[in-house]
């Protein structure tokens, strides 16, 4: 017989109790999220955005991003609602267009989720990196799944992921760009695992996103090094990391391109 689930509880400690009576073996302690949840915490969420701060500082850790995602993934806001909200508290388009272009992005991927269902979890091109998908492993190593790489960004990522259900965007892009370049893992075996813990994941974005980064949706593989990444999350994972200066990350665009994708320069020069 089916157990009907409580849905009523007088704060949330008493929701977390229950659930880690119900699922002992899903529940930990320090992976509880604070994400409220319901349509009240989304509206009120909405009404903090500020299209201009959006626009000059979301690409930064700490900048003005709406935390809406979850509450759009699950129902409790639409896409069309969020626009309407942006257009009409905002000056001119202008002002609202990228957070509009996002809100399209994320449009964007359903429509072609909806088109070709499990073939999301397919290639949808060849790697753009002189490697073909059998060069790359299936299984995350076990330093990247214990957040013990010893590199102070790659950890705090993967810890924030497991605590929060929630990471910046760019902190994706950097931790999948980690996986999927640096450590040559399918960027299949990264999106389920980013599926496992995201609040807000769905393979439509999620995947979509993944082979973005990893080229299979893209006409040239996502990189990035480590002036980038210490600008955008200013500093604060560099400046405490015992690698600084000595990561994986560190030279220019020129360099890490050399070093990670010798093979498509070859194929390049070759061409010419």
């Amino acid at each position: 017989m089916t157990k009907n689930m409580r849905r009523d509880f007088n704060n949330r400690d008493e929701l977390v109790n229950y659930l880690r009576e119900e699922f002992p073996n899903a529940i930990q302690p320090e992976h509880i999220s604070h994400t409220i949840g319901g349509r009240k915490e989304a509206e009120k969420r909405l009404r903090k955005i500020h299209p201009r701060e959006y626009t000059t500082s979301r690409n930064y850790l700490n900048g003005s991003v709406s935390h809406l995602s979850a509450y759009i993934r699950h129902g409790v806001m639409n896409l069309a609602e969020v626009r309407d909200y942006i257009l009409n508290i905002s000056k001119n388009i202008h002002e609202a267009e990228k957070f509009i272009n996002e809100l399209g992005w994320r449009d964007y991927w359903q429509r072609i989720y909806a088109q070709i269902g499990d073939e999301i979890w397919k290639d949808r091109e060849e790697y753009k990196t002189g490697y073909t998908a059998k060069d790359y492993n299936n299984n995350l190593p076990e330093d990247i799944l214990d957040a013990k790489t010893g590199l102070r960004c790659i950890d705090e990522f993967t810890n924030a992921l497991y605590k929060t259900g929630y990471l910046h965007n760019h902190a994706r892009m950097y931790l999948a760009s980690y996986i999927v370049h640096h450590r040559k893992i399918k960027w299949q075996t990264g999106a389920r695992w980013f599926l496992q813990h995201l609040l807000d994941g769905d393979p439509a974005s999620n995947n979509l996103s993944w082979q973005w980064v990893a080229s299979t949706f893209s006409h040239k593989p996502y990189f990035f090094n480590r002036e980038n990444l210490e600008k955008f999350t200013e500093g604060i994972y560099c400046r405490e990391c015992p690698l600084y200066k000595k990561c994986p990350f560190e030279g220019t665009y020129e360099e890490l391109e050399a070093r990670l994708f010798p093979n498509r320069l070859s194929n390049r020069e070759g061409h010419r």
